[in-house]
């Protein structure tokens, strides 16, 4: 599913934050990536490893790779020569990891063929360095919330301040989590975001009650990478 953000999700995203901030001292910080990382080593894994299965394959059935070669080599000798062994043996290695590694180059089949493990280990890193650029103790009461959705992996994460975590238990989350993703899920992403928006608001409201003094000290507006 090719999700994508349309202006009207950016409009219905940044009226959600500026809502939810209303009866909070916290700050939401919301960001879209298209995706979290480029996983040029995953192609890289894939075609290193496929060079070995076909060499453990060519190591088990000799007899049939040297009839393939003298095949291919239009060697009609009793016994392949050592030297065109190996020269053919290397040449369809080669082979091997320059197919598998171009059409891994081709980036939904690179995002199909990486792990879920992988996708949430790198949208985690990449939510965890945009939060400590655009939110991490850039508040006065260090009560910053980042909501980072990433696209092409169909994940997202809640990053928030030290004050935050200090009494709002990650599972807390939960819910707004959950909500958002039922919603990627329905292609519906603006929609999502809002939503779980919406859920951190009631909880920062709970623990960070807006006081007579405060100002909006971190952008409303959805920001897209």
């Amino acid at each position: 599913m090719d999700l994508r953000l349309t202006p009207a999700d950016r409009e219905l995203v940044t009226s959600a934050v500026t809502q939810a901030e209303a009866t909070t001292s916290g700050e939401i910080v919301t960001i879209v990536a298209r995706r979290s990382d480029s996983y040029h080593d995953v192609g890289l894994s894939w075609a290193a490893a496929a060079v070995f299965v076909a060499l453990a394959l060519m190591a088990a059935f000799p007899a049939h790779l040297r009839a393939f070669l003298s095949m291919l080599l239009l060697d009609w000798e009793h016994e392949l020569a050592d030297w065109k062994l190996l020269l053919g043996l290397l040449g369809l290695l080669i082979l091997k990891f320059l197919v598998v590694r171009y059409l891994l180059a081709i980036m939904p089949l690179r995002m199909l063929m990486t792990p879920r493990a992988t996708k949430a280990r790198r949208v985690r890193r990449r939510a965890i360095l945009l939060f400590r650029t655009a939110a991490e103790a850039r508040t006065r009461g260090r009560t910053g919330v980042l909501l980072y959705l990433s696209l092409d992996e169909h994940r997202a994460e809640i990053v928030a301040d030290r004050a935050i975590n200090e009494k709002v238990a990650p599972e807390v989350w939960g819910d707004a989590m959950a909500a958002l993703i039922q919603a990627i899920r329905a292609g519906q992403p603006g929609a999502g975001l809002a939503e779980a928006v919406r859920r951190i608001g009631t909880v920062l409201a709970q623990h960070f009650p807006r006081a007579n003094d405060d100002i909006n000290e971190l952008p409303d507006r959805l920001i897209e990478l």
